[in-house]
């Protein structure tokens, strides 16, 4: 494909998902119909796609609209690129620009357009925030750094490096958290590598890491991950030491890859669909990684910061409070429960837990800890509470 014709692909996609598509389906839709695109042709579709999205309020107002060739045209312009080099109608390129097709300069770009988020949401953040809002907000409009967790149950740091280099892949250890690796070459071989193949490396963002670590010691510990989804922190809580770990989520599909990524790790995990203390016991970590709004991970996930709306924020911290209220139940007498969201909302976070609390007597807020995205990790909120004897 043509550097044009790859434009052309992601206005289509980019109208698809302004038309309502989720933007994973867009991409595998085309994908499927698109098989004379090579994987470099996907990657980079994928990129300008993501790119677009991320910066979706800022490229509409320098394109002009709200479109798929606006949003291109206007990402063009975000980077100071000439658009007329990609819009030639050249080789399945997007037709050429009209002379009434233009939005303003980036130069012109408003202080909210810059942001890149709904009104309501920049609102919040300011509240939430305070003097780190804008700078979050501008982090949030950029790619996000690829992050390894080195499974020590395979290896160590500097072996997970060398094992990484071998397949062309470099990366440099975190200055504050010990498993964590930012790869800063090659990411696209990842998956293919033998340091992942063999289950030296796990794909975990740093900041999930660094809550990991922030728990209590699991070293012989019976342990629960409430809302394991794909369990990557079960992952981690067993090569933690955990004695026992079990998975728990009410929807099996989210683990149905749990089982083989805890055999190439060499880890002992049991997946459970239900559970309840009478049947099951007690545990003495429980940790909820509870469902959330992701406006921690935006960079990798875009479009959730333009489908979230107030609405939908309240029913997400009903049910986060709800959860939060039945994981409390298999908390061991002086065992710890840790709530934990991929969110910087102080709604999903501070104000869940100080409820919970208030409501269950027999626990006792211990620490409250955030990580804001940057160049180190994702947004992350971390509480932890313990049970009284």
């Amino acid at each position: 494909m043509t550097p044009g014709a790859r434009v052309q692909a992601a206005i289509e996609i980019l109208d698809a998902i302004l038309g309502g598509a989720p933007a994973e389906k867009a991409l595998t839709g085309w994908a499927r119909k698109s098989r004379f695109a090579g994987s470099k042709d996907r990657a980079a579709v994928r990129d300008h796609v993501y790119d677009a999205l991320r910066k979706r309020r800022s490229a509409a107002a320098c394109g002009g609209a709200l479109t798929g060739r606006a949003l291109m045209l206007g990402l063009m312009r975000l980077d100071g690129g000439d658009p007329a080099t990609r819009f030639d109608g050249a080789g399945h390129a997007p037709e050429p620009l009209t002379p009434g097709e233009g939005g303003i300069a980036p130069s012109d770009l408003s202080p909210g357009e810059l942001a890149d988020l709904p009104d309501w949401v920049q609102d919040r953040f300011h509240t939430d925030l305070g003097p780190e809002a804008t700078a979050v907000m501008l982090t949030l409009r950029d790619r996000a750094p690829v992050f390894l967790r080195v499974n020590l149950l395979r290896g160590d740091r500097d072996a997970a490096i060398a094992a990484l280099a071998d397949d062309g892949i470099g990366a440099e250890a975190h200055p504050h958290v010990a498993t964590a690796l930012r790869v800063t070459d090659g990411a696209r071989r990842l998956r293919a590598s033998h340091a992942f193949e063999t289950g030296l490396v796990e794909l975990q963002d740093a900041s999930s890491q660094a809550a990991v670590a922030a728990l209590p010691s699991v070293d012989g510990a019976r342990v629960l991950d409430f809302c394991a989804g794909g369990g990557g922190k079960a992952l981690a809580l067993a090569a933690a030491g955990a004695a026992e770990v079990v998975a728990h989520d009410i929807e099996a599909r989210r683990m149905s890859d749990l089982p083989n990524r805890a055999a190439r790790a060499g880890a002992q995990i049991e997946v459970r669909t239900g559970i309840s203390p009478e049947t099951d016991g007690t545990f003495d970590l429980v940790l909820i990684d509870a469902p959330c709004s992701g406006s921690g991970t935006w960079r990798r996930d875009p479009e959730g910061k333009w489908r979230l709306t107030p609405a939908a924020l309240d029913d997400l911290v009903a049910l986060q409070s709800r959860i939060l209220r039945d994981a409390a139940d298999f908390v061991a007498p002086g065992g710890t429960l840790a709530y934990a969201t991929c969110s910087i909302f102080e709604a999903e976070n501070r104000s869940v837990i100080e409820a919970c609390v208030a409501e269950r007597r027999e626990l006792d807020l211990v620490s409250l800890r955030r990580w804001l995205p940057d160049e180190w990790g994702d947004g992350f909120h971390l509480g932890i509470m313990r049970r009284a004897l």
